[in-house]
């Protein structure tokens, strides 16, 4: 059980005024701090603002690094999803799905505006943003923004609520696979400079802060490529391409598969990939797929995000395109939430982004 000053932060009773009041020496009267951290490590993550007002003890507390691994030991860690939209350029939000609600970060201090094809991923409870292009406009001549490929590596911790720059990619990419394999980032494929495809491939540790050449992928090909980890292995996909690229942890270099994966957007739920196609949700079991839902509502809805949290399937943001009745572009906020588990999966809406909206350009967990 928490300790009452803990019970009145989380039911929203007490005030800046009134806790301050209890204010003592230690973090909680009468607990050694070790003990009182682990108390502090039990309040969810939304409240944590309201706990640093109690004391600069408690903020420090709070803010340290020690709080993530309390948080650890106890059982407190909780899975948010990170997400970036097209408006506004370079902002994230954290959505927190136990309390249904959209927590707003700090703008992403890039100097690219409208950074986009980037990667985005989280280890080591902290958020990662690596590479990318501009997406920006003229406004006065319509044209793109023209920069090419950067390698810049951001990274966002939820705790002291800042973004830091972290060792730069080896090559600068965008449009490549992105992926967490055992704690560290792989990347691989991509464009670089010049929107020339490569096939180089890298690894990196975050406690390091370090990255590492491995093997290049077999091909490279003209297109866009995505990773996915299913089963412990990173699975690389080519746009139009059945063939996938497989990666291991522990192997020398990358092997070719042909899986007949169905093409579209995905989503790893419970280590089962998840597809969405023709209309529905399948899923994928080696290479045959059952269709699980019926997603024919998502046709008209363009650039949205998909991803698995937990046991259910999150379809975020987008725009729903022009139809011969109709041409306008209308951007989205909307979170629609299909919980697979259960007797039959079932839609659900969650709270829409409050700040985001339109074209998804990352989206990730991060469990903090």
């Amino acid at each position: 059980m928490l300790p009452p000053v803990l019970q009145q932060l989380a039911s929203g009773e007490s005030s800046e005024t009134n806790v301050t009041e209890i204010i003592m020496s230690e973090l909680i009267e009468g607990l050694p701090d070790a003990v009182a951290l682990r108390c502090l490590a039990r309040v969810p993550f939304y409240l944590h603002p309201k706990l640093e007002v109690v004391s600069r003890s408690w903020k420090a507390a709070i803010r340290s690094p020690e709080l993530l691994k309390a948080r650890q030991e106890v059982g407190a860690t909780e899975d948010l999803l990170c997400v970036c939209a097209f408006d506004p350029e370079n902002l994230w939000q954290l959505f927190d799905p136990l309390q249904n609600l959209w927590i707003t970060l700090p703008v992403l201090p890039s100097k690219i505006r409208h950074l986009s094809h980037f990667g985005a991923v989280s280890t080591a409870g902290k958020l990662f943003v690596l590479g990318g292009v501009s997406d920006a406009v003229d406004p006065q001549t319509g044209d793109q923004d023209g920069s090419f490929a950067t390698n810049e590596v951001w990274s966002y911790d939820p705790i002291i609520r800042e973004w830091s720059p972290r060792a730069s990619m080896l090559v600068p990419r965008a449009m490549f696979a992105c992926c967490v394999l055992d704690g560290k980032i792989v990347v691989a494929g991509g464009f670089t400079s010049c929107r020339k495809s490569i096939s180089q491939a890298e690894m990196y540790d975050p406690d390091e802060d370090v990255w590492v050449p491995i093997p290049d992928l077999h091909r490279t090909h003209n297109s866009a490529c995505s990773g996915v980890v299913v089963g412990g292995k990173l699975h690389v996909l080519h746009k139009g391409l059945s063939t996938v690229q497989v990666w291991e942890s522990k192997g020398l270099g990358w092997t070719v598969e042909d899986y007949c994966w169905l093409q579209g957007p995905m989503a790893v739920v419970q280590d089962s990939l998840y597809v969405m196609s023709h209309g529905s949700i399948s899923k994928q079991d080696g290479k045959a797929s059952k269709v699980v839902v019926s997603a024919s509502e998502f046709r008209r809805r363009i650039g949205f995000a998909m991803t698995g949290l937990r046991d259910e399937i999150y379809v975020i943001g987008g725009v729903i395109g022009p139809d011969q009745w109709n041409w306008e572009i209308k951007p989205m906020s909307d979170v629609d939430v299909l919980t697979i588990s259960g007797e039959r999966p079932t839609w659900r809406q969650a709270a829409p982004m409050t700040r985001c909206r339109g074209t998804i350009l990352g989206c990730t967990q991060l469990r903090i």
